[in-house]
């Protein structure tokens, strides 16, 4: 039932909860006990607590629903100022170098825009926008090809074997077929 379109309750769903909410409202200014509401609504105990709280500070308006959640997005005029903004680089915002992290990016949109979003909704919204990773354009000038290919070739194979030792009581041997 839950995230039906990518997040949240349906319409529907969300008012049947409210209505629980709302019979649990007229029940509190009866004078019911909580425990008695949770068994006949079908509810825990703890979430009548959480609504009679709720209904002591704002009466029966308090357990209406609020409607949908609602995530901050980004629009596309806003990705265009970013992009103007990226396009400034990070020194030009503060960052002590030359690299865009999704923190920093996730930094300057909250900055720019009074938005939080998630470092993996960062990574989304760049992705969605034709943005990718950053990867070197060609290999660093202090590359030692030999050093490299020797290391491949003498301590590669040392480190990929098995980091177990095999002896007495050791789960790393063996067993004998059994027969």
């Amino acid at each position: 039932m839950r995230y039906p379109e990518g997040g949240g309750l349906t319409a529907e769903r969300r008012t049947f909860r409210e209505g629980i909410r709302l019979q649990a409202g007229l029940r509190f200014a009866a004078g019911e006990k909580t425990v008695v509401i949770a068994k006949d609504l079908w509810v825990s105990v703890r979430s009548v607590e959480r609504w009679r709280r709720a209904w002591r500070e704002g009466g029966l308006e308090a357990l209406r629903s609020a409607g949908p959640a609602h995530s901050p997005t980004v629009t596309d005029a806003q990705f265009a100022v970013l992009e103007e903004e990226l396009g400034r680089g990070p020194v030009a915002h503060g960052f002590e170098d030359q690299r865009w992290t999704l923190a920093r990016v996730q930094t300057v949109i909250g900055r720019r825009f009074k938005l939080s979003l998630s470092v993996a909704t960062v990574w989304r919204l760049l992705k969605r926008h034709g943005w990718s990773w950053q990867a070197p354009a060609r290999r660093a000038l202090e590359r030692d090809e030999h050093a490299v290919e020797l290391w491949k070739k003498e301590v590669w194979p040392r480190v990929k074997g098995s980091r177990r030792h095999a002896g007495p009581g050791s789960s790393a041997k063996t067993k004998p077929a059994s027969r």
